[in-house]
């Protein structure tokens, strides 16, 4: 055990001796805190405070996300041929920003729906962006190369690390300055990005400029594949999961178990504590196992916290859940960006668009899961339906990568 605590110490001083990965793992961290802060209060937001119905807050949601994939994937391709990191993160920073801006102020419908769409349409490539950065900041330092996995779910981990404070301090906020104070604490937290990003990342020209490879052909060429297209759509279906239980867990804590809203900031609270460890573990896994193995367990690790959440009956029952939670995520939002980070390796930030665009993709679908499964069976029945996207999803990584004749490249990167 003390060998593997040295070996962990040991990887983390590469990052940490280097400014780049630093101030890297502070935007990591204010990435986090701006999502910790509306992501687990969006589903009570628009059916309690704009009075939705279900059907309109997944019309709401699913216009949002469906903007989102087209927005983030045109600036996915600029960011690796033609316009600097920076530059598009300082764009989707203040775009974040003015975004919850107009959250913090507005109730009607469709005003929301065009800041939604438009404003967090353009800040929904962050994240995507900010892992596309660190696999080249790790390409050019003196990093090993074979553990890029490890360092991604560092990275990765920094977000976590914002999620264990983040719901709390925003449930507090929002029991004593309502949902304003909510989004005028999120669009603060995005400024302080940009400030960031303003002072402290180069304006430098994409590398993959100066690669003869296009990612839009690259990409295409990789979905064209049978057992990638097979892993991708796995992803959407995890990832519909996911965002089934993100929006029924706080209406299911509040209606069903008559729980509070403090009750939802401990339950978002709890799983990052768990996550921080896992993170660690997965990604250290990642450097002697292949990816997609690890990734099953994840899927059958997220099966198992689904069915767990349909035998709850009180809200601290939750918290206990939460820790398979932080397992599943460790690996879906972790060593998973580095398995679709290593099909295009020349492409950062198209490939991890590839996996984000599977995120939103799976978000879009499970908006309108949500509405249908909560509308027609109620918020316990709910979690069933996810327990089945899961084994779904954990039965289309099961389909083996074929290696095709004379991309043994793209083969290897897969095997991962």
């Amino acid at each position: 055990m003390g060998a593997r605590v040295s070996d962990f110490v040991h990887r983390a001083r590469v990052l940490y001796r280097h400014p780049s990965f630093r101030r890297l793992l502070l935007l990591n961290v204010l990435q986090g805190i701006s999502t910790s802060f509306v992501a687990p209060f969006m589903s009570m937001f628009g059916t309690l405070e704009v009075r939705m119905s279900l059907v309109r807050f997944g019309t709401f949601m699913t216009l949002n996300a469906a903007s989102g994939i087209v927005i983030s994937t045109v600036l996915a391709h600029y960011s690796d041929v033609r316009v600097s990191r920076r530059a598009i993160l300082l764009v989707a920073s203040v775009a974040g920003c003015i975004g919850y801006l107009g959250y913090a102020y507005l109730r009607s419908f469709w005003s929301l729906v065009a800041v939604g769409s438009l404003a967090l349409g353009v800040s929904s490539i962050t994240f995507s962006q900010l892992f596309a950065y660190a696999r080249e900041l790790l390409s050019e330092s003196d990093a090993d190369p074979a553990l890029s996995a490890f360092y991604i779910n560092v990275f990765r981990m920094f977000i976590a690390l914002a999620w264990t404070i983040g719901p709390a301090i925003a449930s507090i906020i929002l029991v004593r300055f309502s949902y304003r104070g909510l989004f005028l604490g999120a669009a603060a937290d995005l400024a302080l990005f940009a400030a960031v990003v303003w002072h402290g990342v180069p304006a430098g020209r994409p590398r993959a400029s100066l690669s003869r490879e296009p990612s839009s052909q690259s990409l295409l060429a990789l979905l064209a594949r049978g057992d990638v297209l097979a892993h991708f759509a796995a992803f959407v279906l995890i990832t519909a999961a996911m965002t089934v239980a993100m929006m029924n867990l706080p209406l299911f804590i509040v209606k069903t178990l008559g729980g509070s809203e403090a009750n939802v900031g401990v339950a978002y609270s709890v799983a990052p504590v768990f996550e921080l460890p896992f993170m660690l573990y997965f990604g250290w896994l990642a450097t002697r196992h292949l990816a997609a193995r690890i990734i099953r367990v994840g899927m059958l690790i997220s099966a198992a916290y689904y069915a767990s959440l349909c035998l709850v009956t009180a809200p601290w029952h939750v918290y206990l859940c939460q820790a398979l939670a932080a397992a599943a995520t460790a690996v879906i939002s972790g060593v998973a960006i580095t398995y679709f980070q290593n099909h295009l390796p020349h492409h950062p930030g198209t490939a991890t668009n590839l996996y984000s665009t599977s995120q939103r993709i799976g978000s879009t679908a499970g908006y309108f899961l949500f509405v249908g499964l909560a509308w027609r069976f109620g918020y316990r029945a709910v979690f069933e339906g996810c327990v089945l996207f899961a084994v779904l999803g954990l039965a289309l990584m099961l389909v083996p990568v074929r290696a095709p004749a004379g991309n043994d490249s793209i083969h290897a990167a897969l095997s991962r």
